[in-house]
């Protein structure tokens, strides 16, 4: 008040040369402090909001660093106090009693100022396991107690190389602890994704082939792992499997392939390590890779497609999509029967409005959990935050799924956040896709973690899904054809036995056919069903995490349903004409066949029935006087042997020529009208 007040002009010159003094600091100091008293009472309060505005912003950067030397310097975050940098690195360690030391820094033009420091030893990880960290932030010199936090992800992992060495992949994101909300969206964000990679395993060429044991392969893309199905070694192994991998936003990660060999249960080898830049991926275009393994162990051919893929989000339980009344329009004219040719791919949209949790386990001593809930649909995944300290959790959280199969199984599993601990399970339900009541408020009583009981709490949602019923039908037809497909190929195998294709094989199934029809008891029949089960048992695979492992449908055995992006709509509804004629052929087949079997029964045409009376006559006395095991054995050899004394005989099925003798329904009301 014994100052003279100065003017607005001279006011700000005077808050300029206060920032230049202290342009690290996030307040004021006291000498500021007192320099703002004496200016005046005018502008004090909009000096003090200006103040803080202005210097309320920084330009950090990470540093790390082991054994005393800088191994990583992140990017600059421009004018963010919570700043998310989405970086990965890697790097040899030599010794796992080495602690890791990072510090955060203040780009600054004068110089760097240091905003806080953190450390951990390397022996706390977990041998292949990402491990979740927060490090608080330390400075010594301050008087600030609460300098921010680092959030990052380390994994300890052995790869198979010629240098044989650790690899220590470190995965980091940084927040500040001073934003929460800031963090829990930029969290969300990261787990949507707006494209699917579509991985088909095709074989390997000229790869080792001696010894015994299982190849196979394995493909990364960030934390996306999968397994490919074990093969016996052979030159030529043929996978023909697809996986998927989603593509998230402002995430650029490699596609890494590790060819294995194994031998025993112990024993295990690397044939070739790849490294695939899905950055330079066009979209829409398939890629065909083949690539040398190592000296001496082939090349590997697989195929890879970018496919942009929209439908997955996180919101608040009052902006759901579905809700909106012009996106719902959309989303059913867009699956409704007038577009329902145009994406045969895009099969659904699911839409969970999750509410709430109630009467939940505790973890804590204190009586409260963590819980968080993460739903899983198919090989995609999302995940609410965490609230603190409740057991009836509210989240009120829409999230969204696009549908790649109507017969997958939701499924919701309730977490314990445990900070840098492997989270708790406190519950899970699975929830089919075709059972759900869309708009209905549902209430479901938690499982433990396989489902096999119930545990303590409920989950309360509301799903709604919407679905191409074309889509539908055609995979239920694929489905069908892969059943059929699989007995046809059994019954060609058969029957190049028959036919003396392979002498070799020929002679040994007919040896195994004489001794088997020999020998035969009924306990056989549940033995050999036991030991089918058996061998399928020791040749799954384990751990691998949910992908489709039917055969490739795009390329080997439906081509249509894969080049149907590429046409227009009138050759799309000429496919699925044809689609229905081939359904409408096969059941006409089965129809014909059973009519025929009951005209045969009715008399329809007295001499066939006649001829059906004196065969069974003749089959009842023999089966009566001569046993089954002899008829068996007698039809397998003359089976066996007929190519062999007449090459140049026809193949025929003398019921079936029986029966297409036999009118069905419909030809003897054509006959009758006819007459």
């Amino acid at each position: 008040t014994a100052l003279p007040p100065l003017s607005q002009t001279d006011f700000l010159n005077r808050l300029w040369r206060l920032s230049l003094l202290a342009p690290s600091f996030w307040g004021f100091n006291a000498v500021a402090l007192n320099e703002l008293i004496h200016a005046g009472c005018n502008f004090y309060s909009f000096t003090i909001s200006h103040c803080l505005f202005s210097t309320g912003t920084s330009d950090p950067f990470v540093k790390f660093k082991l054994d005393g030397k800088n191994i990583y310097k992140s990017k600059v975050v421009n004018k963010n106090l919570n700043p998310i940098w989405n970086e990965s690195f890697s790097f040899p360690v030599r010794d796992l009693d080495q602690t890791l030391h990072l510090k955060v820094y203040d780009r600054d033009l004068r110089s760097n100022d240091f905003m806080g420091s953190s450390s951990f030893p390397l022996y706390k990880l977990d041998l292949d396991r990402i491990i979740p960290m927060t490090l608080p932030l330390e400075d010594p010199n301050s008087e600030e107690s609460d300098m921010g936090v680092i959030i990052l992800e380390a994994c300890l992992s052995i790869r198979e190389e010629p240098a044989k060495r650790n690899v220590w992949l470190l995965k980091m994101h940084l927040f500040s602890r001073k934003s929460r909300v800031m963090r829990l969206m930029c969290g969300q964000r990261n787990q949507v994704w707006t494209g699917i990679y579509t991985v088909i395993l095709v074989e390997g060429q000229n790869m080792p082939d001696c010894g015994q044991g299982d190849v196979y392969v394995r493909f990364r893309v960030g934390e996306q792992r999968v397994r490919s199905k074990n093969l016996c070694i052979k030159a030529n192994p043929q996978w023909r499997e697809s996986f998927e991998f989603n593509q998230f936003q402002d995430v650029q990660e490699n596609l890494a392939v590790e060819v294995c060999c194994k031998r025993g249960r112990k024993s295990e080898e690397c044939w070739g390590v790849l490294d695939i830049d899905l950055t330079r991926l066009p979209v829409n275009q398939r890629q065909l890779y083949t690539h040398e393994l190592d000296p001496n162990k082939g090349r590997l051919v697989f195929l890879v497609t970018l496919t942009p893929c929209s439908g997955a989000s996180i919101s608040d339980i009052q902006s759901a999509p579905l809700d909106n009344p012009t996106t719902f329009e959309e989303m059913q004219e867009k699956y409704g029967l007038m577009k329902c040719l145009w994406d045969l791919k895009d099969v659904g949209y699911l839409q969970i409005k999750l509410i709430k949790a109630t009467d939940l386990p505790s973890t804590d001593l204190s009586g409260k959990s963590d819980p968080f809930c993460t739903l899983e649909l198919g090989n995609s995944k999302l995940q609410t935050h965490t609230i603190s300290k409740t057991l009836n959790p509210e989240w009120r959280t829409a999230l969204t799924f696009p549908i790649k199969d109507i017969h997958d199984v939701l499924v919701l599993t309730v977490y314990h956040d445990d900070g840098d601990k492997a989270p708790d399970v406190l519950g899970k339900v699975a929830i089919p896709l075709l059972t759900v009541s869309n708009g209905q408020q549902i209430t479901r009583t938690l499982k433990n973690n396989n489902l096999s009981r119930t545990t303590k709490g409920s989950i309360t949602l509301e799903l709604n899904v919407l679905y191409n019923p074309v889509s539908l039908l055609a995979r239920n037809i694929y489905r069908v054809r892969k059943i059929s497909m699989a007995i046809l190929y059994t019954l060609q195998y058969i029957k190049s036995c028959f036919n003396w294709e392979n002498t070799r094989r020929s002679i040994t199934a007919f040896l195994i056919f004489v001794v088997a029809v020999w020998l035969w008891e009924l306990f056989m029949l549940p033995l050999f069903l036991l030991l089918l089960i058996g061998w399928n048992y020791f040749h799954i695979t384990p751990g691998m995490a949910s992908y489709s492992q039917d055969l490739v449908i795009s390329v080997f055995f439906f081509p249509s349903l894969q080049e149907s992006e590429k046409k227009g709509l009138m050759e799309k509804i000429h496919m699925v004409q044809e689609i229905v004629l081939t359904v409408q052929n096969t059941l006409d087949e089965v129809a014909c066949i059973g009519e025929r079997v009951k005209n045969t029964f009715n008399w329809s045409v007295p001499f066939l029935s006649f001829l059906a009376c004196l065969v069974l006559f003749l089959a009842t006395a023999a089966l009566y006087y001569i046993p089954l095991r002899y008829i068996v054995l007698v039809w397998g050899v003359n089976k066996f042997t007929k190519k062999l004394f007449n090459p140049y005989a026809i193949d025929n099925n003398e019921i079936l020529d029986f029966l297409k003798r036999v009118p069905s329904d419909v030809q003897k009301v054509r006959v009758q009208f006819y007459i």
